[in-house]
């Protein structure tokens, strides 16, 4: 189930968008913030799917917020603004990713701006995974060339010996080369 955060200076108002998420099929557990800074501790303390921030708020406007939400999190941000200032709030924000729709909320357009919102939620998520995948790839690479390195002034092995090494003890112990480098970093060399 989702986790949404909505940001919301008044309880009716909260009650309104409340309704307006269940009136669209949206299910998710709410988290209520009436202020800026109830936000921000909100941002800190839990892990949110999408932030939705009610502008004006009595400590700030909320594109601040928003901005801090989109930039520090994976959260999809969107942002409502009076239609009379929705075009340069827009013009703010939306470098940061932060969607804004205009208020009065129609229900057409806010269930596109979730969709767009969920799918580049979803894409950034993608793209998180594939760069953690990539960090162990080169960290799995880097400790291997250590152990590479070890082998060829211990042991004065050639690169391709020290390689082929590796790879035969794998092969033998079935387990992942970077376990063997590791082995011969911490001293278990042959």
């Amino acid at each position: 189930m989702e986790r949404f955060l909505v940001v919301s200076s008044t309880d009716k108002s909260h009650t309104m968008l409340a309704q307006f998420l269940v009136s669209c099929g949206v299910q998710s557990q709410l988290y209520r913030a009436k202020a800026g800074s109830e936000a921000r501790r909100a941002l800190v303390d839990g892990e949110f799917d999408l932030v939705l921030v009610n502008t004006p708020l009595p400590d700030e406007f909320g594109h601040e917020l928003a901005q801090l939400a989109a930039g520090e999190t994976t959260a999809g941000v969107i942002l409502l603004a009076k239609a009379e200032i929705a075009d340069s709030v827009a013009e703010k924000v939306e470098d940061d990713g932060v969607f804004v729709v205009p208020k009065p909320l129609s229900r057409v357009l806010f269930m596109q701006a979730l969709r767009m919102t969920r799918a580049a939620r979803s894409r950034l998520n993608g793209l998180q995974n594939e760069n953690r995948r990539l960090q162990k790839r080169i960290e799995d690479i880097r400790l291997v060339d250590r152990a590479k390195c070890l082998l060829i002034e211990c042991c004065g092995m050639s690169e391709p010996e020290a390689h082929s090494y590796i790879e035969q003890q794998a092969m033998n112990r079935r387990c992942p080369k970077r376990d063997i480098a590791q082995g011969i970093i911490d001293g278990d060399t042959p």
